[in-house]
């Protein structure tokens, strides 16, 4: 009789060792193969690729070379991306609407991930002859940012049009369509991984949205 109560608790311990580890298998699984799709083109139709040597075939479009002042009077280029993730915005200082919602909602991915050096912020300016360095500076200085890799970034008002509609495609599905003499003015947060091809567009106005993109940027720093 006792052997057969051992036997039984044996065979039992067994099985939930066994039911554990398929468990952990499968976790494991799930994180290894949770990607995010590729975007090549204005309309943002989402292209999953599980063979990461296809993507530059399959995937060429990439964010342009740039070069702009940020709020400390530092010429912040592609240069400054390679290699790292970004998320870049739009947005002027003088807006009242819903820009403030969109800093503030960048400062909680700035809070996020304060001490990850291989993240950047880029906040371009959509008033850049209205956003000088200093005016740059003051509204770094308004919403307390310290992060050395946020940067609020004004120039020519053609290239960062220009960069913001062709590479960014940060009118969704204006894309190439507008004129770039019309303003430009979006609440889309575009996520931007390690080798400059857009990984993901988010409502900055939504904290349900600015939730997801954090939960995203996880995944990314995982990508090889």
């Amino acid at each position: 009789m006792a052997y057969l109560a051992q036997k039984t608790a044996l065979t039992l311990q067994i099985a939930f060792l066994l039911i554990v580890s398929i468990i952990c298998f499968a976790c494991q699984s799930d994180t290894k193969t949770e990607r995010l799709p590729y975007y090549n083109q204005p309309n943002f139709t989402p292209l999953f690729i599980g063979n990461k040597d296809s993507v530059n075939l399959l995937v060429p479009h990439q964010i342009a070379n740039f070069a702009f002042k940020d709020q400390d009077n530092k010429t912040i280029t592609q240069k400054d991306v390679e290699g790292k993730i970004h998320v870049a915005d739009f947005f002027f200082s003088s807006c009242g609407s819903i820009c403030p919602i969109m800093t503030n909602h960048m400062k909680k991915i700035d809070s996020t991930y304060k001490d990850d050096k291989n993240l950047v912020l880029l906040s371009y300016s959509v008033t850049p002859w209205l956003d000088s360095v200093k005016i740059l500076k003051d509204y770094a200085k308004r919403y307390n940012v310290t992060n050395p890799n946020w940067h609020f970034l004004t120039g020519s008002k053609s290239d960062i049009y220009t960069l913001a509609r062709q590479s960014y495609f940060a009118e969704e599905d204006l894309g190439f369509t507008k004129d770039s003499t019309n303003f430009l003015h979006t609440e889309h947060f575009l996520l931007i991984d390690k080798n400059k091809r857009i990984r993901g567009i988010y409502n900055g106005t939504l904290e349900l949205e600015i939730n997801q993109l954090i939960k995203d940027i996880a995944i990314l720093r995982k990508e090889e």
